[in-house]
């Protein structure tokens, strides 16, 4: 039976983050995001959900095994998570774990595209997903980083029937905005990485997970002030002022601030 879902297929619904040290990871996103948590679920694992003024934001969950990356994971809305575990196969990627109930709250897919950057797909129960989004300290953006770029392209495309937004302002030079069919939404983007950029520099294919902020200066002063450490940026884009910081656990994310309107000119 297909389940009904909050968000319309192929939408960011939640993300979260693995990380090594739990109550580190507390301390630097409450400060840095003005986030509140929960208990942690032991029959989860200790997964952890943030709150931003009472309102589900993210998750936090402890790192089970060395081996797994410290990353922020993505997961797309699906009203049918075995369906698009089957779209998955049958557009070229793979399985890392198969649909999965997490006791009433949803089921979880985790796949990888043709290019190898991992995301989760959320067939939701109880947990419908963000109750914050677009607002600081609530998920805002992501950007797929790929060295396939028309092959990623043509994979979202079946899997969730993304759209090339080639007439949005944020295009250009190997960045395609991405849209939900039959909208004008846009939900993130595909950036091609630099070919000249070999993968044992530690830039695999990849999501990068976006967060915002009320003011992009002070976000960098705390981040470094907790011992994270701005990977790049702050840039100017369409959407506002944007950079790329790692926690002080090694775990990648993206802040943007809102863009400053013009100041008139005398």
């Amino acid at each position: 039976m297909t389940a009904m879902t909050a968000f319309p297929e192929g939408t960011p619904c939640w993300v979260d983050a693995m990380l090594p040290d739990l109550d580190a990871g507390k301390r630097f996103y409450g400060e840095l995001f003005g986030w509140t948590f929960d208990e942690g679920a032991a029959e989860f694992g200790g997964y952890t959900v943030a709150f931003r003024d009472g309102r589900k934001a993210a998750a936090l969950m402890p790192q089970p095994d060395p081996s797994m990356p410290v990353s922020w994971g993505i997961s797309f809305a699906t009203p049918d998570a075995a369906r698009t575990e089957q779209t998955i196969l049958r557009s070229g990627g793979r399985i890392v774990c198969p649909p999965m109930p997490v006791g009433d709250l949803g089921t979880l897919l985790v796949a990888a595209d043709p290019g190898g950057a991992v995301f989760n797909a959320w067939q939701a129960g109880t947990h419908r997903g963000f109750e914050i989004s677009g607002e600081p300290g609530g998920y805002v953006w992501t950007g797929l980083g790929t060295r396939l770029p028309h092959t990623a392209d043509a994979f979202y495309a079946k899997v969730f029937g993304f759209v090339g937004a080639t007439g949005s302002p944020m295009a250009g030079p190997g960045v395609l905005p991405w849209r939900l069919p039959g909208t004008d939404r846009e939900i993130g983007c595909r950036v091609t990485i630099d070919p000249d950029l070999p993968e044992t520099e530690g830039v695999p294919a990849h999501f990068t997970v976006c967060f915002l902020v009320d003011a992009m200066d002070e976000a960098v002063r705390t981040a470094t002030a907790l011992g994270g450490t701005v990977v790049g940026g702050p840039h100017s884009s369409c959407g506002g002022p944007f950079a790329v910081l790692r926690d002080n656990q090694g775990a990648t994310f993206g802040v943007m601030a809102p863009k400053q309107p013009a100041r008139p000119q005398n």
